[in-house]
């Protein structure tokens, strides 16, 4: 990725964002600047996709924008303006046009309003004429897919300059603009847009977008400015009556502004990104920009993104609202785009819900905080009812074992966190006993024994099962999965990061020092990089170096080697245990492992960890480089780093 080619992100709190890069060009088909969710239907649309923006002075026309088209066209080149870019508070850039005139383009999105701010200011006093043209690029598409020209496409709009509107297509939310300009309909197609990161992925990669007419501005005059928002649910802003253009956008700023200064840091800031309220449920958005809210990824991102920032009402109302969904013993493993019918197929999700009770029930408790005895009530009950149907069975062959051990699994089914599947085909199955679940199942059950001590008897068989069951001993470490396919005795040997959830990134410490300490050494030598841990060691015959290709030549190396930088938490907080919490081992922790993390902050998405990266290098221009790939933004990576760097 070229330097000028990292993503800006701006969120909207219910679940709409906008984002880009800073050259400007869009190279996924989710780099958008009004992209709104709609929780009734559990969808978002890309509702405008980007602009052409031009300054005219008496030196000449020059473009602010910058646009690639198929096959490899970049017209125009506004970039080759670009003299600085800042993400804080909010993506802006400074352009030095031909005649020495600087302009700033600022784009914000007021939090818990569907809209975005667009704001350009003459930053040199000129006594001449410099006018400053915007054009839309407009879709009203659903944000999985591309928009292609058609007859159907409604270019008229109501309204006038200063408030109009547009209605793309019957069913799509409206697109309202509120601008200090003049605007005059001139409706023109553009086709054929590139998104290079779309090919990459083996996808469709091309787009035609619609323009229906032109916002013109006199900059020499004051700021040019168009507020852009949605319509329906939760998107139209309060627009107050007699309130012009430019006292709303004052105000909105001002608001915002002060808002974003009320963060402790950047990475705070940039957790309270993945916080939304989609409908009447607060939850954690997984990763932008295509993900929903998961279960598995909420309840482990809660704890770095809520309990360690000190944002402990949002953790228990995201908590309260997830264990009204209890259904059967099982937390929902996400809602899919499309509808609001959860997904119930996790083995994991439910055992990661208790663990993330039990944290914000004690980081309550170190704050000095009650915890309501409604509130109270509403969480030991989810707990315990996931408990009863776990140890009954649930879907899945979800049940508790002779053993104490938790079995899980059919085929044609991928329930653990490993969770990669195309055409039918599941890469990681992991049917049996996987390791980091027997983890999950022990500590769900310690907590619940705190709960109702019925569960203390069958943990103390747990646990004594899982000491004795994992131990690979030619290895030095655990085995991924025992009961393998649900045959007794059966084990899976594969050298993977599943088994430092034992040792790390939980409440307890699973296994005896010696144990545990060559658990850690294995996975520092075989898994660890750079930029997280490796989903599987290299020398393996299922290793990947690489993350390429189309989707299923990056699902079967999406948990095979891969490199998930959520997984250096477990890591960092299991090599503490092993080595010694002092002074001296914190701040090698923080220098070694934590330290490359911190760096990667600018690296892709600006302030933001990545999904994964690669598990091998690659020769670049610049060195070799682990290139980060995936979400550019993603919930559970900040978190963890987030929770440890708490700890060192």
């Amino acid at each position: 990725m070229k330097n000028s080619e990292r993503e800006w992100l701006e969120t909207d709190g219910l679940g709409g964002f906008a984002s880009g890069t800073i050259c400007g060009r869009r190279f996924r088909r989710y780099h958008a600047l009004l992209l709104t969710a709609v929780p009734d239907e559990g969808r978002r649309y890309v509702l405008v996709n980007g602009l052409e923006v031009h300054v005219q002075t008496s030196a000449g026309i020059a473009a602010l924008s910058s646009q690639r088209y198929a096959p490899n066209i970049i017209h125009p080149r506004g970039d080759r303006l670009i003299r600085n870019f800042q993400s804080e508070p909010w993506p802006t850039w400074e352009f030095l046009l031909p005649g020495e005139l600087r302009v700033r383009q600022e784009y914000f999105i007021p939090h818990g309003s569907a809209a975005i701010v667009l704001k350009w200011t003459l930053l040199d006093a000129v006594h001449e004429a410099v006018s400053l043209s915007v054009r839309p690029l407009l879709s009203g598409r659903d944000y999985h897919s591309l928009h292609q020209a058609n007859d159907q496409f409604c270019f008229d709009h109501t309204g006038d300059g200063q408030y109009l509107r547009w209605t793309p297509y019957p069913g799509v939310p409206q697109i309202v603009a509120m601008s200090t300009g003049s605007y005059s309909r001139d409706p023109l197609w553009y086709h054929r847009f590139y998104y290079a990161m779309e090919a990459e992925r083996g996808l469709d990669c091309e787009e035609d977008l619609a323009s229906p007419g032109v916002f013109r501005f006199d900059l020499h005059r004051g700021a040019a400015i168009c507020v852009l928002t949605g319509t329906g649910p939760q998107m139209l802003m309060p627009f107050r009556e007699e309130e012009s253009v430019e006292q709303l956008a004052g105000r909105l700023e001002e608001a915002e502004r002060a808002r974003r200064t009320r963060f402790a840091c950047r990475t705070h800031r940039s957790a309270d990104q993945f916080l939304i309220q989609s409908g009447t449920r607060k939850t954690i958005i997984a990763g932008y920009p295509w993900f929903t809210d998961w279960g598995r990824d909420t309840f482990i991102a809660c704890r770095g993104l809520c309990l360690t920032t000190g944002a402990l009402d949002q953790a228990g109302e995201i908590l309260r609202d997830w264990s009204g969904t209890v259904s059967e013993g099982m937390l929902p493993n996400r809602f899919p785009d499309g509808t609001t019918t959860p997904e119930y197929n996790s083995v994991d999700a439910s055992l990661w819900f208790i663990v993330a009770v039990h944290d914000y029930l004690h980081a309550k408790k170190q704050a000095g905080r009650a915890v309501s005895k409604q509130e109270l009530k509403s969480l030991q009950q989810a707990v315990l009812t996931i408990l009863e149907g776990y140890a009954r069975g649930t879907r899945f062959q979800i049940q508790a074992d002779d053993d104490g051990l938790l079995r899980a699994g059919v085929p044609g089914q991928q329930l653990t966190w490993m969770d990669a599947r195309v055409d039918g085909w599941v890469v990681t199955p992991r049917i049996g006993k996987p390791v980091e679940i027997q983890a999950l199942w022990i500590h769900a059950l310690w907590i619940g024994g705190q709960f109702d001590s019925r569960w203390q008897s069958l943990e103390a068989r747990a646990r004594a099962s899982f000491q004795t069951r994992f131990w690979n001993e030619q290895q030095g470490c655990l085995y991924d999965v025992i009961d393998v396919d649900h045959q007794p005795g059966n084990v899976d040997g594969k050298i993977r990061p599943n088994q430092l959830l034992a040792v790390g990134g939980l409440p307890q410490c699973l296994l005896e020092k010696p144990t545990a300490s060559s658990v850690v050494e294995r996975v520092e030598r075989d898994l660890l990089t750079s930029h997280g841990v490796r989903t599987l060691a290299p020398g393996d015959p299922d290793y990947h170096p690489h993350y390429l290709g189309d989707l299923r030549a990056r699902d079967a190396a999406y948990h095979q080697g891969t490199v998930w930088p959520w997984l250096m938490g477990p890591f960092v907080e299991a090599w503490l245990r092993v080595h010694g919490n002092s002074a001296e081992n914190r701040a090698e922790a923080r220098r070694r492992f934590l330290q490359p993390m911190l760096d990667h902050l600018d690296e892709a998405g600006l302030g933001h960890l990545s999904e994964i990266a690669d598990a091998e290098p690659t020769s670049t221009s610049t060195g070799l480089r682990q290139i980060p790939r995936g979400c550019p933004f993603q919930a559970w990576s900040l978190a963890e780093l987030l929770r440890v760097l708490e700890q060192c």
